[in-house]
């Protein structure tokens, strides 16, 4: 029997109401990162591809500002 996986649409859950992702909004980065300063999968977040680049670019100018770890 093959799988099949649940083709829910999977939703931002830590962007609900989030219109931007503004590398100067530290708060809303440390959600997508470790205690450790590690930015997170996807798989744990819920993000979309074209989110999680955006996440990623917005974390990594934050770090070069002295923002987040």
């Amino acid at each position: 029997m093959a799988y099949v996986e649940n083709k829910e649409e999977k939703s931002g859950r830590l962007l609900e109401g989030v219109t931007e992702i503004d590398c100067k909004d530290a708060e809303l980065l440390r959600k997508f990162m470790t205690e450790r300063g590690k930015i997170l999968p996807r798989r744990y977040t819920g993000v979309t591809s074209k989110q999680q680049r955006e996440v990623k670019r917005a974390i990594r100018q934050a770090r070069v500002m002295g923002l987040v770890r």
